[in-house]
């Protein structure tokens, strides 16, 4: 008997499956950040990002990552801190992301049959 995905655990992989690429461009505007001269509007850009990805993984019922993602777009607004601070924040949020970004694909790419037993 071969045990398939449902349709949930479908659609959350085709959405997590669009999630790498955003990472990088993540990363890059965290890594542009150590330039006294950055543009606030790649941050915000950033923020939309990181807000789009936790509605996406809210609405997919992915709630570590949905919160991971909150956490981190609530650490890009912070206005006080210093940039240091806030830079290695954001590094450190984006590592619980990742890896609650493979909890979830491992989660969506188990049949749910198997994840009951």
């Amino acid at each position: 008997m071969a045990l398939h995905l449902s349709v949930k655990q479908q659609s959350q992989l085709a959405f997590l499956q669009l999630l790498p690429p955003k990472f990088h461009r993540v990363e890059s505007v965290i890594e542009q950040l150590n330039n006294p001269k950055v543009d606030e509007t790649l941050v915000r850009g950033m923020i939309r990002v990181l807000d789009e990805m936790k509605a996406g993984a809210s609405q997919l019922d992915l709630p570590k990552l949905a919160d991971a993602l909150g956490a981190m777009a609530a650490m890009g607004r912070q206005g006080g801190g210093g940039m240091k601070v806030k830079i290695r924040g954001l590094r450190d949020l984006l590592g619980s992301v990742r890896a609650a970004y493979d909890a979830a694909v491992r989660k969506a790419s188990v049949p749910e049959a198997q994840v009951k037993e």
